[in-house]
């Protein structure tokens, strides 16, 4: 276990985050930018992804954010033709979201990239360490409380 009580531990524990956090964005922040998108673009696309159908409320809800930090980034989505926001038929105020086969692909594109370095660092690492990795995550997401 790390001495986080240590001033030197801190910062070898937090620039290993920092700096493994980077790593994990570079290649699809490059992705983004040559579209004019960012992180926030990538973090709508995959959750809309990972729950199709989704309302603007629940996305909101699972990301944390308010409705005037999402408004801008999924009108630029639809603009974009990558994400459709679709009334249901029977709640005309309700936005259902989902992928176009073209917001289906960038998506899977950003995905794919960062999935290749995690399983090559997974492997490198082994599963106990990627076991700790995930439960540490984990707990760094339960910090926000239910999703």
């Amino acid at each position: 276990m790390l001495d986080l009580k240590n001033s030197s531990t801190q910062q070898i524990a937090m620039e290993a985050f920092f700096f493994g956090y980077q790593a994990f964005t570079a290649k699809a922040d490059e992705m983004l930018d040559r579209r004019g998108l960012s992180r926030v673009h990538q973090r709508i696309a995959f959750f809309i992804a990972r729950y199709p159908g989704l309302s603007v409320k629940q996305l909101l809800g699972v990301l944390g954010v308010s409705k005037q930090a999402l408004n801008t980034p999924l009108r630029q989505l639809v603009e974009m033709e990558l994400v459709l926001s679709v009334a249901p038929a029977d709640d005309k105020r309700k936005r259902l979201l989902q992928l176009t086969d073209e917001g289906a692909r960038f998506e899977e594109s950003l995905r794919r990239e960062q999935v290749k370095l995690l399983q090559r660092v997974f492997t490198e690492a082994g599963q106990e360490a990627v076991d700790g990795w995930l439960a540490v995550n984990q707990a760094l997401g339960n910090t926000l409380g239910p999703r």
